[in-house]
């Protein structure tokens, strides 16, 4: 059903309280407008800037100036219906039946008398068919009237739709310039199909009005610069990061059961038609600075999507709920982006129970597993974590993602190639130097301790006014105790409970 069914038939049905949490005021209000005739109910607005104003039928106040009479009933004292609890004191003593708009409202929605009021307007609304409808882009009714409400989201604009809104635009600019056609790449028009899936309508018209108005134009160069603006609107959220340098196959040094894992499910991710079919994702475990965020980043690249990033530190909240809240926006955030690899780093950090979380860790794991239970869009998961021992058993049991993948210390030929990669980044030349001779004084140095050493041989000879070299960096090898010395017990600890129980990297 469209937008205008689900809301008209929760406007009828008998619930006192609705939500809309959204950034489009304008296009919700506007739907509800052309609701209310047909809903025979008059319709009328709040906002903190003009208190309470009819918009749609008769009304029994006046936006600029109320009577009350106190409760001494002593005197009467003149109020505008812009501070919230007079506008609900007057709406609930009006007694008429219809629709009202509260627009940001939610600043106000922790004050003890406010809710007292909006409860007692739920609670009369079978008699009085007073309907409360809360407009915010940040919305949570407290928990004393939530058994009275129903949620509304809008839905995000189909590939048939945004299609639609392409041709208005294209119409609109052409209906202003009088004589001039516009000029249309049918397969750019394509790619701004797909990028634009997951905006919402605003945001994907405002868009594509830039594409258009820029030259005229639609073509391949609208492209990039459109992607780039999709990813500055979702990190404007802060609970998702993109991460731009992604990596290539040459830049991870091993993993080669891994590399050929993906490259054997690259085409299936993108075209699978079911999700029976797409690979769901991958749990990285392994000793810190292995080399898990390098993997994530390459699969990414590899499979050439966007990088998102969840921050599990940003999602916790104070208040009661907002964490899983958060945590839903994020990842619906993250379907808006599909196709895309999410990478949830350190996921142990997030969903470990602990005795003083209040439950918060087992509520966000609950989020996290019917998410990845009902997902339907094509968003590879990669979980990163350090500590196999605070992950949840119901995180790791198998099909609750693709595989459980182990990154062990380097080999001798993997820290060969190690060595090479960031010699190269670094514009040195792996030949000049001896890379069997560096593997073999990096014993049980991970990758992240072989780049650090390669950089403190560049310190060293900048120093020391000459170049890098082989002795320069065993010198700052033999300098260095590596993590699987200083924390030994823990990375053996580690590496004998992945053998048998995940696949190698």
């Amino acid at each position: 059903m469209s937008d205008r069914d689900d809301l008209e038939i929760i406007l009828r049905s008998h619930v006192a309280l609705i939500t809309v949490c959204t950034h489009e005021e304008t296009r919700i209000v506007d739907l509800i407008k052309s609701l209310a005739p047909r809903l025979d109910m008059p319709l009328s607005s709040w906002t903190v800037t003009d208190g309470l104003d009819a918009l749609i039928g008769n009304a029994t106040f006046n936006r600029n100036e109320l009577r009350l009479v106190d409760e001494s009933h002593i005197e009467a004292r003149a109020k505008s219906t812009t501070d919230p609890e007079y506008a609900l004191r007057v709406v609930r003593d009006a007694k008429q039946a219809g629709i009202k708009l509260l627009l940001d409202f939610h600043s106000f929605l922790n004050e003890p008398v406010i809710t007292r009021l909006i409860k007692e307007i739920a609670q009369d609304h079978d008699i009085r068919r007073q309907k409360l409808v809360f407009i915010s882009h940040d919305i949570k009714l407290p928990r004393d009237v939530e058994r009275f409400s129903a949620s509304f989201e809008l839905k995000l604009p189909t590939p048939r739709a945004i299609g639609r809104i392409i041709n208005e635009e294209a119409a609109i600019w052409a209906s202003r310039k009088i004589g001039e056609r516009i000029r249309v790449d049918r397969e750019a028009v394509n790619a701004l199909v797909t990028n634009l899936a997951g905006l919402t309508d605003s945001d994907a018209r405002r868009l594509v009005r830039n594409a258009i108005y820029d030259d005229g134009a639609i073509t391949a160069e609208d492209v990039p610069e459109l992607v780039a603006a999709k990813r500055n609107l979702v990190d404007q959220g802060g609970l998702l990061s993109f991460e731009f340098d992604t990596a290539h196959l040459a830049d991870v040094g091993g993993f080669d059961n891994l590399k050929y894992w993906l490259e054997r499910r690259k085409t299936q991710f993108q075209t699978a038609a079911s999700l029976t079919d797409r690979p769901k994702g991958v749990m990285l475990l392994g000793v810190q600075g292995g080399g898990k965020s390098l993997a994530a980043k390459a699969i990414a690249g590899i499979w050439k999507v966007p990088l998102l990033r969840l921050d599990f530190g940003v999602l916790y909240n104070k208040f009661f709920g907002e964490t899983e809240r958060n945590l839903r926006e994020a990842l619906r955030t993250a379907e808006s982006m599909a196709p895309c690899v999410l990478w949830c780093d350190e996921i142990e950090k997030g969903i470990a129970t602990g005795d003083y979380d209040s439950g918060t860790s087992k509520r966000l794991l609950g989020t996290l597993l019917t998410w990845m239970a009902e997902i339907r869009k094509a968003v590879f998961m990669v979980a990163t974590a350090n500590d196999v021992t605070a992950l949840p058993p119901e995180l790791m049991r198998k099909g609750r993602l693709d595989e459980i993948v182990f990154v062990d210390l380097p080999t001798p030929p993997v820290r060969q190639e190690i060595f090479s990669i960031h010699l190269s980044k670094r514009q040195l030349d792996p030949e000049r130097f001896d890379l069997k001779a560096l593997a073999l004084n990096s014993d049980g140095f991970t990758g992240a301790e072989i780049e650090q050493a390669v950089v403190a041989a560049r310190y060293a000879a900048t120093a020391m006014d000459t170049t890098a070299s082989t002795e320069l960096v065993i010198d700052e090898l033999l300098k260095t105790k590596p993590l699987s010395v200083v924390r030994f017990e823990d990375v053996e600890r580690l590496r004998g409970w992945a053998e048998g129980r995940t696949v190698s990297a």
